[in-house]
């Protein structure tokens, strides 16, 4: 399959458009040279609509759109828990994390453990980090988008996956955080109409000549397994997804630590005017979240009726972008588009802002914006210039890396969340404790995080575990599962260690002064309605 003439059009039309909307509201005063804060926290001048959408174009890519769409071919509607459940996760970290984060004018996620454990545990957590999105995040989006590209457009897999790696490298390179966030707004709006777009003809061809949602309900009577929320053991995905410890088990640990202590996700809220602009804006990516299933799972449903043998579930999503029109395929290849280049460039100025303020300049002994002895304009201006050297290199390793370790999966998003669940136990646990358990120490953070892993990893290989009865074996074979258990597990050892081997009380300045966790009557009303849309979701698809 090829784009027709008039649909190309429409994907050059956005790709000259967006590019150059990036690089104006990106544009610095005359005389004034872009520094550290401006090009890695977009001078904290953020509103809550820019910080809203670019949570969600951060969050929403190829590894969603194509990979969730593909779970939902494979396993059904429950996958959309990841999304529902986040919208609850937000409210948490905009109620509890952001009050701290910017209280204590936090800038990069390693900078907080620094300011509250000690020097080691940064440096340790940031390689960390700098491998997880290069190696699996920034290689997922890239890859899955190239697939996409060459199933809808036609284009060879290596050309895209270099296209579209390049592109999102330029549109943020010049611009930084700024350039990404303040276009997030137009790339959300496209993304949004184009999933519906997606899922109303997808619905609207299986109900024939009786609409959108007669195709719903013949959807539901064709494939009803498809539409329960709440896996039963006897389900074949039940281990990807297992039943009600979805809702009060491991999830939880996914989404904190992806919600509230991930730096290509949060660095939106700690660049915000101030903390009701932060709050506002992560309440407007809760709402967002609700209505991703509907543009991103819904399609991937109703592939199994209209393409019910295709190869593998992740070509289900393109299979789908088939149905349209020409000219309107070409306005919703350019949402797909859109949300590959968002997070791609978001992750790229991420791997930037850490490997940067985290390592480089700590190395060299250069102090940057927020801290004392601030550096003159010339140690600013490198600090920049070594920022967009490490951005070229990150997606150069990444578009060599991507085939050898994502081309293999047949469900990407199911292979990144089990990757990631080796540290996101650990992780959570160092955030929690440093954020509201004082005794917390560095050592046993370290714990933490070592016990994570290893953990995870023998967990993965050994179960079941001779010496545990058949029930334990049974609950542990899930990952999900097993990160709650993890968790549980890290936080007993950072607690034992932190009380056998106290900290000096100077080490944590992270100060508590001044924090408030009272929020303003429109977000508890926001906060409300969320609840009572997720129950009554839940109440439906149980």
């Amino acid at each position: 399959m090829s784009l027709s003439t008039i649909d190309l059009i429409v994907v050059i039309v956005y790709a000259i458009g967006i590019f150059g909307l990036a690089q104006w509201v990106s544009r610095e005063k005359a005389g004034h040279a872009k520094d550290t804060s401006d090009y890695f926290l977009a001078s904290k001048s953020l509103p809550w609509w820019a910080i809203g959408a670019s949570l969600i174009a951060a969050n929403i890519s190829a590894e969603q759109i194509v990979g969730m769409s593909g779970s939902g071919y494979a396993m059904g509607l429950a996958i959309a828990s990841y999304e529902w459940m986040a919208a609850l996760t937000l409210l948490i970290v905009g109620k509890y994390f952001l009050p701290i984060f910017l209280r204590n004018e936090i800038y990069t996620m390693p900078q907080f453990l620094e300011q509250r454990y000690g020097r080691l545990l940064p440096v340790l957590m940031a390689v960390f980090w700098l491998a997880l999105y290069v190696f699996v995040n920034l290689t997922s989006i890239i890859w899955l988008g190239s697939i996409a590209v060459n199933k809808v457009a036609g284009v060879d897999q290596t050309y895209a996956l270099v296209g579209l790696g390049l592109f999102a490298l330029l549109y943020q390179l010049w611009g930084g955080l700024k350039a990404v966030a303040l276009t997030d707004i137009v790339q959300v709006t496209l993304l949004v109409f184009g999933g519906l777009v997606v899922s109303y003809l997808t619905l609207t061809q299986i109900g024939g000549g009786e609409g959108f949602f007669a195709g719903f309900r013949i959807l539901v009577e064709r494939v009803p397994t498809h539409f329960d929320m709440i896996l039963t053991p006897d389900n074949k995905f039940y281990n990807d997804l297992p039943g009600i410890g979805v809702l009060v088990g491991g999830m939880w640990i996914a989404n904190l630590s992806y919600w509230g202590f991930n730096q290509y996700i949060i660095q939106r809220a700690l660049a915000a005017k101030n903390l009701g602009e932060a709050q506002k804006g992560v309440m407007f990516a809760a709402y967002l979240k609700l209505l991703m299933p509907v543009i991103i799972v819904l399609p991937g449903i109703a592939a199994v009726v209209l393409a019910p043998d295709l190869a593998k579930p992740d070509e289900a999503y393109p299979t789908m972008m088939r149905l349209l029109p020409q000219g309107l395929l070409g306005l919703v290849f350019a949402a797909l588009i859109a949300a590959i280049i968002a997070s791609t460039a978001s992750k790229i100025n991420s791997i930037a802002t850490i490997f940067t303020l985290d390592l480089y300049a700590k190395a060299r002994g250069i102090p940057t914006r927020g801290e004392d002895n601030v550096g003159g304009e010339a140690k600013e201006k490198h600090l920049v210039l070594v920022g967009r050297g490490v951005a070229a290199l990150a997606i150069i390793i990444a578009i060599f890396a991507a085939k050898p370790l994502i081309g293999q999966s047949d469900q990407a998003f199911q292979f990144i969340q089990e990757f990631s669940g080796f540290f996101t136990p650990g992780i959570t646990v160092i955030f929690l404790l440093g954020l509201f358990w004082k005794k917390a120490t560095e050592a046993g953070a370290i714990v933490a995080a070592v016990t994570s892993v290893v953990l995870s990893y023998l967990l993965k290989i050994s179960v079941p575990v001779p010496w545990l009865p058949e029930a334990a074996n049974v609950y542990l074979t899930p990952f999900m599962n097993r990160m709650l258990f993890v968790f549980l597990v890290s936080l007993a050892l950072a607690v034992i260690v932190s009380l056998a081997r106290p900290a000096r009380v100077e080490k944590n300045v992270v100060t508590m002064q001044g924090v408030s966790f009272r929020t303003s009557g429109a977000f508890n009303i926001g906060a409300l309605g969320v609840v009572l849309i997720l129950i009554a979701l839940y109440a439906t698809w149980w």
